[in-house]
């Protein structure tokens, strides 16, 4: 479902991770670990084709992953039906009734975006990945602003989606209770880009 080669990732020009390579089948997990800054955000926007890799290849099939990041990427003033709705009929679908249940969004469903809670939105931004219809997950952080209850839901829903077949590549710090491979992206740093010499001396 997902392969890496050789991949560089960089953040403003600059190399973050290089020399990244990992495949992912269906059913199959990956967390990404590191510490606040490594690249993890970088890697995610770059599977997600939010961005080019710096070198090296990343190979899915067409239109087959859904990424979820900091944003939830919600509009204020639909009702949380009306955000579903608007999401689903982007990826040509029209079901928004298994989303609602599977984040426990049914009591609000007629509630504007703007007016939920941190945690409500997050859960709204959750479900969209619920109407898209794709196999592969790609999530950075996605138990923000989740209490303890919900991030048992969101892991409940992750362990379906795995189960159907689907695949997911997770940035997180939070045990979800998954059978999933852990990739450490610390050792993968990029080396310090080496400026040429005299290359400072040339702007003073």
């Amino acid at each position: 479902m997902l392969r890496v080669e050789d991949l560089c990732v960089a953040r403003g020009g600059v190399p973050v991770l290089e020399g990244l390579g990992f495949s992912l089948a269906p059913g199959e997990a990956l967390v990404l670990r590191g510490p606040n800054g490594s690249g993890k955000t970088t890697l995610l926007r770059t599977l997600a084709g939010l961005q080019p890799p710096g070198s090296g290849r990343v190979e899915m099939a067409p239109d087959s992953a859904a990424y979820a990041g900091h944003a939830d990427g919600l509009k204020a003033t639909l009702t949380v039906a009306e955000n579903l709705t608007f999401w689903a009929r982007i990826f040509g679908r029209r079901d928004i009734a298994a989303a609602l249940e599977g984040f426990e969004l049914e009591p609000l469903a007629d509630r504007p975006a703007g007016a939920l809670s941190a945690g409500q939105k997050r859960r709204l931004g959750l479900a969209r990945l619920l109407v898209t219809g794709r196999r592969l997950w790609l999530l950075d952080e996605p138990t923000v602003s989740l209490d303890t209850g919900h991030v048992a839901t969101f892991a409940r829903t992750l362990r379906a989606h795995l189960a159907a077949g689907g695949a997911a590549v997770i940035a997180t710090h939070i045990e979800l209770g998954l059978e999933a491979r852990v990739l450490d992206v610390a050792p993968y740093k990029a080396r310090p880009v080496e400026e040429p010499e005299g290359y400072a001396e040339s702007f003073l």
